[in-house]
């Protein structure tokens, strides 16, 4: 049996639609593989390791939340970005997935910086994009459905041509309602607006970040769980969205 660690980061500022479910199912597919799994969680101040982390997973929140987190993530992050590169598993959700890239410009007027790991920004305009979402998705080689709900006034562009989408839009408005993205795709990191939480009804996603911890310390997954209720619970929002 090994331990594993999952960050929680900021999860009394950037903890909106219950996004943090994500990391309780990971905690307990790690004990159906026969794991242990720790959750930790980080705050504002908080000096952490990510080299002594197995994954780290953020949600959203307000702008005002999401300014006070890239103040104190600015310090960080080019420890950050190194591990994302060396293939750390980050899980960003809504709010956090928006820090990543280079600016957020809000419905008010209000321009706040990004990390600037990626090149695009997000910009608030009228209206929410809100609903249920299927996307087609390729994970390790295989394509699959993804499922989720999205609720978000921001509007993310890619300005980098080769940056790819975490899937692409089926059903629903995905990065900005035209051009069908969703979300983007980074060695082991996957930034998205999907809440539900994602990772519940998207077993084949939530083992994809199984697999990457498990290889990075260099242990094999050999055996297979039985995704009967969550694959149900995948085919109820994909009847939903039809």
């Amino acid at each position: 049996m090994a331990l594993y660690t999952l960050a929680h980061m900021y999860p009394d500022l950037m903890n909106l639609y219950g996004d943090r479910g994500n990391l309780f199912c990971l905690r307990k597919r790690l004990e159906w593989y026969g794991h242990s799994c720790s959750i930790k969680s980080y705050g504002l101040g908080d000096n952490w390791d990510c080299s002594q982390v197995d994954m780290i997973f953020m949600g959203g929140g307000s702008d005002r939340e999401q300014e006070l987190v890239y103040r104190d993530l600015l310090r960080k992050s080019d420890r950050l970005m190194a591990e994302i590169e060396s293939g750390l598993p980050v899980l960003a959700i809504c709010g956090a997935y928006q820090l990543l890239g280079s600016s957020y410009h809000s419905s008010d007027g209000k321009l706040m910086d990004g990390l600037r790991f990626f090149d695009f920004y997000t910009r608030g305009e009228e209206g929410r994009l809100i609903g249920n979402i299927v996307l087609n998705s390729k994970i390790e080689g295989k394509s699959i459905s993804v499922v989720g709900f999205e609720n978000h006034g921001g509007r993310t562009y890619f300005q980098d041509s080769s940056l790819e989408p975490f899937g692409t839009v089926v059903k629903g408005y995905g990065n900005n309602g035209k051009d069908r993205t969703e979300g983007i795709r980074y060695h082991n990191l996957i930034g998205s607006y999907l809440h539900g939480p994602l990772l519940p009804k998207n077993p084949a996603i939530a083992d994809f970040y199984i697999r990457a911890m498990s290889e990075r310390k260099g242990i094999e997954i050999d055996m297979e769980l039985d995704d009967y209720l969550e694959n149900y619970a995948h085919q109820q929002v994909l009847k939903k969205a039809e």
